[in-house]
């Protein structure tokens, strides 16, 4: 036993002086569309008027609120709302935050450059964006149930109920029920284990295990605490580089680092949109938002990956659903419908090519057959 922490030990010692190469390594670099929207700087950010957003996709812009609220609609209804002073917008009807509150500027709404770039232009028109995004529908998935072992998560006294045993249970579900859809599934721990006592190893060797096994996709489970009150659904993606994490108003010294997963900025967010919907509809649950932070096991990911807060186990009301295995089960039938979503999102933006046109074989001439005599033979 002595041995194989040991080697573990060296293992992460090593993987670690890796991820700190490959970290460093990283460019920074400003967004190339940047010269595609005109932009105004307001408090020292760059920002595109909402009206601008509503003339390029072709959607009319309409106060509700003067002053305050702004909607974008099109033939069908409201697409987009936004509202002054607020990080979060709302995108046909779901809840998502931005990296910079929305400002109200000489009778309108600005947005900020980065937030247009990385998250309301690619929800409002994927198709432009399909060569940034992966060249075909995912097959397989790393499912990482949140905690385990000696980590327990966040718990819930009343019920006794523990974090590492929902996810567990969440994703011992969700397995056979995207095996049956065809997708390949390998899971972090199907046990109740941790990969290290070393918490900050433990998260980086969940990634290591995702990248080694030439993932497709990341699903990260968990369950949440808060105050009392709170109820709901949270998702998170990797927040892009320069992009403020989900309550950070001033940024750090991680802000500016382009990480390995932000590579797949788009996906994720293709990825975390389609998910976060379906576990909303799915569970008729309180809209959280869908956020964007630099957790830890979203960082080094070397392929697109989300991580979800099902449910809040500081809540006594949604702890006692959480603690039945119908809603457990609901949950990964959520998280199921979600991933596959996403899945078909991906292909019908990269479809099959067309079979290739067989020239017809040109047969040679023939010679007109004819009957055989009838006469009598001489």
């Amino acid at each position: 036993m002595a041995r194989l922490r040991s080697t573990r030990w060296l293992v992460g010692f090593l993987f670690a002086v890796g991820l700190t190469a490959i970290i460093s390594a990283q460019p920074a670099t400003a967004p190339a569309e940047q010269k595609l929207w005109p932009m105004r700087t307001i408090h020292g950010v760059e920002r595109v008027d909402v009206r601008d957003l509503a003339e390029r996709f072709g959607l009319k812009a309409e106060w509700t609120r003067l002053g305050l609220t702004m909607v974008l609609k099109d033939a069908h209804g409201p697409r987009l709302i936004f509202e002054a002073r607020q990080q979060d917008i709302h995108f046909d009807g779901l809840r998502i935050f931005l990296g910079q509150p929305v400002l109200p500027d000489r009778d309108s709404l600005w947005v900020s450059l980065l937030d247009v770039i990385k998250i309301v232009a690619p929800l409002l028109d994927p198709k432009v964006h399909a060569d940034k995004l992966p060249a075909g529908a995912p097959k397989t998935i790393v499912i990482d149930p949140g905690h385990g072992g000696g980590d327990p998560g966040t718990h819930n006294a009343l019920f006794r109920v523990w974090e590492k045993d929902m996810t567990l249970d969440v994703a011992l579900r969700l397995r056979p029920i995207l095996e049956a859809r065809g997708w390949k599934v390998i899971m972090i721990r199907d046990k109740d284990i941790e990969l290290s006592r070393d918490k900050k190893m433990d998260l980086l060797m969940r990634d290591e295990l995702a990248n080694r096994s030439k993932a497709d996709v990341y699903l990260s489970i968990h369950f949440n605490d808060a105050t009392l009150g709170v109820t709901g659904i949270e998702t998170y993606a990797l927040a892009p580089q320069f992009m403020l994490s989900a309550g950070n108003v001033q940024g750090d010294d991680m802000t500016k680092v382009a990480y390995p997963a932000n590579h797949f900025d788009l996906a994720n967010l293709f990825l975390g949109e389609k998910v976060h919907r379906a576990m909303i509809d799915g569970l008729k649950s309180s809209d959280r938002g869908f956020k964007h932070a630099r957790w830890a096991v979203l960082r080094m990911l070397e392929c697109p990956g989300i991580l979800v807060e099902c449910g809040y186990l500081s809540n006594n009301s949604e702890t006692r659903l959480i603690a039945t295995p119908e809603h457990r089960q609901k949950i990964a039938e959520a998280l199921a419908a979600g991933l596959q979503d996403y899945a078909t999102a991906i292909a019908s933006l990269h479809p099959a090519p067309p079979p290739p046109k067989v020239p017809p074989v040109l047969m040679p001439p023939t010679r007109p057959v004819t009957a055989p005599s009838t006469r009598p033979s001489r």
